[in-house]
């Protein structure tokens, strides 16, 4: 009997122009739903976290694709899972008003397999 192995899945997110174009002082709902991205993907049964990575210390500024701006590193149980960790941009609202979170960022997921390192 064979055991089904985790799909390892960078999740590349990429923040559009409308977020850096926010007056300063409206950042903060944007960061406020991202984080509740973050806790949403933690939560998906079956997920496992492995890490996360943010880039802003070296490349500022929106990007149109490679190199994102920030991932996440996980396996996830089923592509099912994936999908839905990705829909939650359509779902989280942003602040008090109408904008959902892929109004500021989008999401690409890479699935594959995790590499064995060999003993060298």
């Amino acid at each position: 009997m064979s055991t089904t192995q985790p799909l390892r899945t960078l999740l590349c997110f990429n923040n559009h122009p409308t977020f850096f174009s926010l007056p300063f002082d409206q950042i903060g709902p944007v960061w406020t739903a991202t984080q509740a991205l973050m806790a949403g993907i933690a939560r998906l049964e079956g997920v496992s976290i492995m890490g996360t990575f943010d880039d802003d210390q070296t490349f500022v500024g929106a990007s149109q694709g490679f190199p994102y701006t920030w991932y996440i590193l996980a396996d996830f149980p089923n592509r099912e899972t994936v999908q839905a960790a990705c829909n939650l941009l359509r779902t989280i609202v942003v602040g008090e008003g109408n904008d959902r979170l892929w109004k500021y960022m989008t999401v690409e997921a890479r699935m594959g397999r995790a590499l064995e390192i060999p003993q060298l």
